[in-house]
């Protein structure tokens, strides 16, 4: 059965593309690090759909890099370090997620945060949006030796919110999301405002509901309980 959040159940968030917009502050440090090698800037919608892909996939797309390369770690750290230059800057809770928080914690039911973004970069961009110490837990990418979409981070979440997985819905925007949920025994939607680009399929990946809008995700909690 769905979560029944009137009796004990618990949201847990992915972040980029899910709670927040950071998208135009990664494109921004993808471009930056593109002028720091003599090339010119990629279009804002050719960036975005690689967002919740992680920094990897940025680098990937903005210096047409092969993983396998001797640079790319460096490259990839040096992407990091730019982003974090501009952290918070332009980040923002996506329209109408702030009320979707703010009615989960009116009625109780516990919310945390699961992402694969490291810890140094998480904590701090949700302190400056003013949200950490509203969450009920913050799994990052390196809380754990393993990472979504090993079912881990996620069975974590759940204890630390003292809720039991089947309890729980986990709200994300990629494919691995679902896989997550789906190993940990969650409930998934998927969130179709996110970051998903022209060849992603959600209709296909096997999640519970898929939401056009943060506010679809209190209606899908209000009908299926």
């Amino acid at each position: 059965m769905p979560p029944n959040c009137r009796s004990g159940g618990a949201v847990l968030f992915d972040l980029d593309g899910t709670l927040i917009d950071t998208a135009p502050e990664l494109a921004d440090a993808v471009n930056r690090l593109r002028q720091e090698h003599a090339l010119n800037p990629l279009p804002f919608l050719a960036i975005r759909p690689h967002v919740s892909h992680g920094a990897s996939a940025l680098v990937r797309i903005g210096l047409s890099l092969d993983p396998n390369d001797a640079v790319f770690p460096a490259r990839r750290q040096r992407l990091l370090e730019i982003y974090d230059s501009v952290l918070a800057t332009e980040a923002r809770l996506f329209r109408g997620m702030e009320d979707v928080l703010s009615r989960l914690d009116q009625q109780a039911i516990p919310w945390g945060i699961v992402t694969n973004k490291p810890g140094w970069l998480t904590r701090p961009l949700l302190e400056r949006l003013g949200i950490l110490s509203r969450a009920g837990c913050v799994i990052a990418g390196d809380t754990l030796a393993k990472r979504k979409p090993d079912p881990d981070p996620l069975l974590l979440g759940a204890e630390l919110l003292a809720r039991a997985p089947r309890q729980c819905v986990y709200v994300g925007d990629a494919e691995c999301d679902v896989i997550a949920a789906k190993r940990a025994g969650m409930r998934v939607l998927i969130a179709l405002f996110g970051y998903l680009g022209p060849d992603d399929r959600p209709e296909s990946w096997g999640a519970d509901a898929l939401i056009e809008c943060p506010g679809a995700i209190l209606e899908w909690l209000n009908h299926s309980i």
